[in-house]
């Protein structure tokens, strides 16, 4: 029921931000105990008070469609956060420029700006040596770019610099 419930939302939901070309989903979560959570992000980002209205036009649709008896289900629309993984292809072209960390299928990391984006993958651009902050200095800075194709990446989480 989960999967099948998921898609139909997920349906809801494109009916909901059609013509808002700013803003798109990024994920559809359904708890067993029928609470939806819907992550919404935009290429400019996206406020409270978008969330609010998204969160009521579908919650209606929800509704009026019967999808759960006795109207028993709760509804949450946010952002993703800073803390969960970018997961749409908007998502990466919109965070280029920031420092990113990437973890591949093999457990290995990599941190570094994020510089391109394409179609099936990404380039992100690491400094080592003097010069980055936290690590030890070497005797000279070294930039090396590296390409992921999106198969061999596990997550790709955007890094807060203070």
């Amino acid at each position: 029921m989960s999967n099948e419930t998921v898609k139909v939302v997920e349906g809801m939901l494109q009916a909901v931000l059609a013509g808002e070309t700013a803003y798109f989903p990024v994920e559809v979560r359904v708890k067993p105990v029928n609470n939806i959570k819907v992550f919404l992000d935009g290429d400019n980002g996206i406020t409270i008070e978008k969330c609010v209205q998204v969160n009521r036009a579908l919650y209606k649709k929800i509704e009026e469609a019967g999808l759960f008896p006795d109207g028993d289900f709760s509804l949450e629309v946010s952002s993703p956060g800073l803390d969960e993984p970018l997961k749409q292809l908007r998502q990466y072209k919109k965070n280029i420029g920031r420092p990113v960390e990437i973890v591949l299928q093999d457990g290995s990391k990599t941190e570094g700006r994020l510089l391109e984006v394409g179609e099936d993958g990404i380039i992100v651009e690491e400094t080592k040596g003097k010069g980055q902050p936290g690590k030890q200095p070497s005797k000279k800075k070294e930039v090396i770019n590296h390409t992921f194709l999106f198969d061999n990446i596990k997550t790709t989480k955007i890094q807060i610099v203070f």
